[in-house]
């Protein structure tokens, strides 16, 4: 008797459990492979690492290849990397061309997308009809300084795929961000198991416990459509104070908590708290008295941010009020693969995965931090790859967090381990994503 074919229903994933085989399924790999990648929006890029004409990035998801290209100062396309007449790949990586050329018979294609030459084209006749050799069109957007593409050319807006999210974040203008590094490393585990290690903040107790001691670390998460989001409830965007795990600690002084966390981060993490903004908060020590009220220290703690990033020509966003800086939340998951995390405003940390090829258990991982630059002021850019994560220079809240990924991904197949135990209220985006994930599948194509 042949064995049932899995159904995967969204109502097999509860608020506390979610099945354990989605995670190392060849099975619900192919499901993804053939009725998620090919219909769902997904970030290939950012403006600007395309700023001139000519400008490309590949773009490989699974036996897809997309090529991302700047055609004008205000136009950007993104076609199929797929040579018409054999199906040779016309990029790889990321660089710069007038056009595109096929190094296979060496026909050739405008940045329109347009083919200007086919070798001995006469042989063919009037049977080559223009429409059908050129290169083939994926549907494109921006959103954040982002570039989204998606390869359903009837697929819903990315305006409307992206809602809610613009409603809680759009004031923090993300496109106005740049690199300040950019790594990349193929991980041991699915896709899913990478990214829920920062689609939650649950673990920060055990994993990260250096951060308890300026950390109010009960976290809260919740969906938003087919979106996540996590949040401190208790303390708003920025959990600054002492967690309530550890034995109470009689601190008068709130700037140690302020200089503690900023200190921490920039030595930890190496993203989210700017150099700028680590200098800016050292005049706490000077230019704050130490029996100042938490709002003093706080509101002190802001406008210090501000008048250097004012300073330097780095700007700062419109509009950011407390109240909306509270309810944008602090970390956000964009169905279905990235996530990222924007509580110090003039630097975000973003991470993507997705499969590395048809490999269950493997994925390629980047990691972007971002910030706000002056005029001229951005680094270059620099693409840091890893075939094993051990070999990068990663800060030590990411070896952390890898040190325990190959032991979850195996984990998750022991026979003793029947699925996932979600935490009902810190986990409840992780739930939402595997339920969305599923009906995605279920309706598409």
């Amino acid at each position: 008797m042949s064995k049932p074919i899995r159904s995967f229903s969204p109502e097999e994933v509860r608020d506390d459990f979610v099945p354990k085989d989605v995670y190392y399924s060849p099975e619900f790999a192919r499901l993804e492979a053939e009725r998620l990648w090919p219909f769902v929006w997904q970030l290939a890029c950012r403006l600007e690492e395309i700023p001139t004409r000519g400008d490309y990035v590949t773009y490989d998801i699974l036996d897809d290849s997309i090529i991302i290209v700047r055609v004008t100062d205000s136009l950007v396309k993104a076609y199929h990397n797929s040579c018409p007449h054999r199906g040779r790949q016309l990029t790889h990586g990321c660089g710069h061309t007038p056009n595109f050329v096929c190094r296979f018979h060496g026909w050739h294609y405008d940045l329109h997308g347009n083919n200007t030459r086919v070798v001995d084209g006469a042989d063919w006749g009037d049977a080559l009809d223009p429409a059908e050799i050129r290169l083939k069109e994926v549907k494109i957007g921006t959103w954040g300084g982002f570039v989204f593409i998606n390869m359903d050319l009837n697929c819903e807006p990315l305006a409307q795929f992206i809602a809610p999210i613009d409603e809680y974040c759009a004031k923090f203008e993300f496109e106005k961000l740049r690199f300040r590094w950019y790594k990349t490393a193929v991980m041991p585990a699915n896709w899913k198991t990478v990214l829920e290690f920062f689609n939650e903040f649950y673990h920060v107790q055990q994993t990260h416990n250096q951060l308890l001691p300026f950390t109010n670390d009960y976290s809260n998460s919740d969906g938003f459509g087919r979106h996540g989001a996590m949040w401190y409830p208790a303390t708003g965007a920025l959990p600054l104070s002492r967690s309530p795990r550890l034995s109470p600690k009689d601190e008068p002084d709130f700037r140690n908590y302020i200089l503690e966390f900023v200190e921490t981060f920039n030595r930890d993490l190496k993203a989210m708290v700017t150099e700028r903004n680590y200098l800016a908060t050292q005049r706490l020590r000077t230019e704050v008295a130490a029996d100042a009220s938490p709002i003093e220290v706080m509101t002190k703690w802001v406008g210090y941010q501000i008048e250097a990033a004012m300073a330097d020509g780095s700007g700062w966003p419109e509009g950011l009020t407390p109240e909306y800086i509270d309810r944008s939340k602090l970390d956000w998951h964009v169905f279905p693969n990235t996530i990222y995390l924007h509580g110090f405003v003039d630097g975000v940390l973003w991470y993507r995965a997705r499969p590395n090829g048809h490999d269950p258990e493997s994925c390629i991982f980047d990691v972007w931090s971002l910030q706000r630059y002056g005029p001229g002021k951005a680094p270059p850019l620099k693409r840091e790859f890893y075939e094993n994560w051990q070999d990068g220079d990663w800060p030590l809240i990411f070896r952390q967090d890898f040190a325990n990924l190959a032991a979850v991904q195996k984990g998750l197949k022991s026979r003793g381990f029947a699925g996932g135990r979600t935490n009902p209220v810190q986990e409840r985006a992780i739930v939402n994503f595997h339920r969305r994930l599923r009906e995605f599948i279920r309706d598409s194509g």
